[in-house]
């Protein structure tokens, strides 16, 4: 059987090179990528031949940490497609040991498996390599490979299997698509910071402090004790290698299992639910912005359009804090910069929302709906999150500033930065919608058009955001300079500009979506 999906695994390989041009030249552009992420490897490894002992295990231990979390991550983020999918062989009547053996060996035959396979071994002989230090040395460092490699195989191997099990969908798709998105930007603060040490003096401490740490995890651990008993530490060795050893084995038990479930489950099951009612339009009252409210919270709920942004704007002003609190700025006055970040982003999320709607948009016109109550309608989801998040965003900012005296102008100008985008949006999306992504595409695609009216709105509503909040930031910057009592006067300067904003808004984008009925479902059917 191993055999037999090995010629297998070779045939698909060969097949590489008799589709299009294009798939072939995408494959040895990975190919070539992988030689040269390897080589780099290998001379920054090279370079560490003299190095201490303890400085080479730190290294290789970090580096072989991120090896073995791509092989895990890639799949689930990105949905590789599995060529040996177990379901395939469903009715062939395999027993399930020889296939799930069968298909780890046949997973090491193709070019990333190849290529990452070889990094492992790179990575492993380095402890060997560095300073020839004896017999001992290589064979650990060859037992480390081994592990090294069977962890990453079979890690991946599970990762692309419950991706293909729990990833069908492709609601599900976008959701993980999502999460990278939001892992990606968590790990800005954490670059950032490491771009802020002074590695001439505290580098070889913090590699130290944080592989000391990685080595006891499955992730750590198979790259560690080779080092460890290079350096001496021939009790922690033994442990580590013990979490290596079971680490190996609990992910082969976890993947025979796996594909003996995949075997008698080669479907995705669907799960079917039945609701009664219907919904958001049960809660509303018979009106026509309540009918649209009702519509819109829907499609937040359950659009990952809308859900990228609900994801997008938390993270944002956390990560615009971590440069000032690299250059030493303190926490306290940082406390007051998040939440009118979120509250302007908030404001401004729903500048084009019409154009989300696509052609579904003429239900409005055929049924009637008068121009304020689409713009009433649209915006309730939006307050819905945004009114509480000032109030109560406000209260938790001042609690780490630490002076409640500041608590009206933080209300003031969150409130104008979020009713102040509202309002805008609500004349924006009616006068000046653009292409999105279609209902059912990726949030992630974004459709070519040509002028430049999508980025002329989106900078109009920052910027209006942002003038509609001057008074209210004025007055507020004269309370901490001057007088504490204009805060108060900044807590009504921010909240009645931002008011006045969202009724001229709501009532100048409703007049707009009465007289441009016939031009936005124009603009929805050619987009």
């Amino acid at each position: 059987m191993v055999a037999q999906l090995l010629r297998l695994r070779l045939q698909f390989l060969g097949n590489l090179f008799r589709q299009s041009p294009r798939r072939v030249i995408g494959t040895v552009v990975i190919a070539a990528a992988g030689f040269a992420l390897l080589y780099l490897f290998g001379a920054t490894l090279a370079a560490l031949r003299s190095a201490p002992d303890e400085l080479t295990r730190n290294t290789l231990v970090l580096l072989g940490s991120f090896v073995i979390l791509g092989f895990i991550l890639i799949p689930l983020i990105f949905g590789v497609e599995d060529d040996l999918d177990p379901r395939s062989f469903a009715l062939f009547g395999v027993r399930d040991r020889s296939l799930s053996t069968g298909l780890l060996v046949a997973a090491l035959v193709s070019v990333p498996s190849l290529i990452l396979v070889l990094i492992v071994l790179v990575l492993s002989l380095t402890t060997a390599v560095s300073g020839s230090r004896g017999f001992l040395p290589v064979m650990l460092a060859l037992l480390s490979a081994v592990l090294a490699v069977a962890t990453c195989v079979i890690a991946a191997r599970i990762a692309t299997a419950a991706a293909s099990l729990l990833l069908a969908s492709r609601r599900s798709k976008e959701l993980t698509g999502l999460i990278g998105i939001a892992v990606l930007v968590l790990l800005a603060p954490a670059v950032i910071l490491l771009s802020s040490v002074n590695w001439g003096r505290d580098g070889a401490a913090v590699l130290g402090s944080a592989a000391d740490v990685i080595s006891w995890t499955p992730f750590g651990a198979v790259w560690s004790f080779p080092g460890d008993v290079a350096i001496g530490d021939g009790g922690a060795a033994i442990l580590k290698f013990l979490i290596a050893a079971a680490t190996v084995a609990g992910l082969w038990f976890v993947w025979d299992r796996l594909v003996a479930y995949m075997l008698v489950n080669p479907g995705r099951d669907v799960v079917t639910t039945s609701s009664a009612g219907m919904g958001w339009f049960d809660l509303m009252p018979a009106r026509p912005s309540a009918a649209v409210a009702a519509r819109s919270m829907t499609y937040w709920a359950r659009d990952p359009r809308y859900l990228m942004s609900v994801v997008i704007i938390p993270i944002v002003p956390f990560v615009m804090m971590v440069p000032f609190l690299v250059v030493g700025v303190p926490i306290e006055p940082l406390a007051l910069l998040p939440l009118p970040v979120m509250a302007i982003f908030l404001g401004w999320s729903v500048h084009n929302d019409l154009a989300f709607d696509s052609t579904a948009v003429w239900l409005h016109f055929a049924s009637g709906v008068r121009g304020y109550a689409d713009r009433l309608g649209r915006l309730f989801p939006v307050a819905l999150i945004g009114v509480p998040l000032v109030v109560v965003g406000s209260m938790i900012s001042i609690q780490f500033y630490g002076d409640w005296v500041v608590l009206p102008s933080m209300i003031g100008v969150s409130s104008a930065l979020f009713l102040g985008g509202l309002g805008l949006s609500s004349f924006i999306s009616a006068r000046f919608p653009y292409p999105v992504a279609l209902p059912g595409d990726s949030p992630f695609q974004q459709p070519q058009s040509s002028g430049a009216s999508g980025g002329v709105s989106q900078a109009a509503g920052l910027l209006g955001s942002v003038l509609v909040a001057t008074p209210a930031g004025v007055l507020a910057w004269l309370g901490f300079t001057d007088n504490a009592s204009w805060h108060v006067l900044a807590l009504w300067a921010g909240v009645g500009l931002g008011v006045l904003t969202l009724v001229l808004g709501v009532w100048a984008g409703g007049r707009v979506f009465d007289r441009r009925g016939p031009e936005i479902v124009a603009f929805a059917v050619s987009h």
